[in-house]
């Protein structure tokens, strides 16, 4: 099944704020290029033999740390 724009974009502003640490209004003023770029960058940290496990919350705050900004 295909999902439509708002779905997709949807289901993103759900996960992007938390994985980048963006705040919502960063989430929704991102270009679809912006936001493919920064994620197609970060896929490449997966070598393609290996499969991603979720994050730890360790994990995800020392990832949180790591992109910010301030």
């Amino acid at each position: 099944m295909t999902k439509d724009f708002r779905t997709s974009a949807a289901h993103c502003a759900g996960i992007v704020p938390t994985v980048l640490g963006w705040t919502p209004d960063q989430y929704w003023s991102a270009t679809p290029a912006e936001l493919t770029a920064i994620l197609s960058a970060l896929s490449l940290a997966i070598p393609e033999n290996q499969t991603a496990e979720p994050l730890c919350r360790t994990q995800l705050e020392k990832l949180k740390e790591t992109l910010s900004y301030g």
